[in-house]
């Protein structure tokens, strides 16, 4: 088992009920809204539902280590730092980072930090094709695999 990158690519205009409760269960409230969470076949179940509007892959050390250093969140807006990590849990933020993608550590478990990610759009926009047609065929949804790494650094 692994962690997956979900990125919330469209907007939730004309979108049966199903689906808005499956983004509000996410946490993808808005466009170009990330999470992270563990593979398992009921993250999998809610990601086939929500297909259409979405792109996900496997996040790799790196891709997050510097995701949750620029995007993290704290409480009245603020960046996360390596003195709180230290201070609330006794490690590094790359030892955190280790530890999260290796299913030793939760976000959860650093107080106060959001559990979604708020990222910019990607530079020079998504592919050729379009943000409705699917990733295997130049668009911007569907499955990524490791490419969705390059995706979050793009938006970052």
């Amino acid at each position: 088992m692994n962690r997956i990158a979900i990125i919330r690519i469209r907007g939730e205009i004309g979108a049966v009920k199903q689906v808005k409760d499956t983004f509000k269960i996410l946490r993808l409230y808005k466009r170009n809204t990330c999470v992270i969470l563990k593979n398992t076949p009921q993250v999998l179940g809610m990601i086939n539902l929500i297909k259409d509007y979405v792109t996900w892959g496997e996040i790799n050390e790196a891709t997050f280590d510097a995701l949750l250093k620029s995007r993290g969140k704290l409480p009245g807006n603020k960046q996360i730092s390596e003195e709180y990590i230290s201070m609330k849990l006794g490690m590094s933020l790359d030892e955190f980072s280790k530890n999260f993608i290796d299913l030793e550590k939760e976000l959860k478990d650093i107080p106060g930090l959001r559990l979604f990610f708020r990222l910019k759009p990607p530079i020079k926009g998504f592919e050729n094709k379009g943000i409705k047609q699917p990733f295997s065929k130049g668009g911007a949804l569907g499955y990524r695999k490791d490419k969705i790494n390059d995706l979050i650094m793009n938006m970052i």
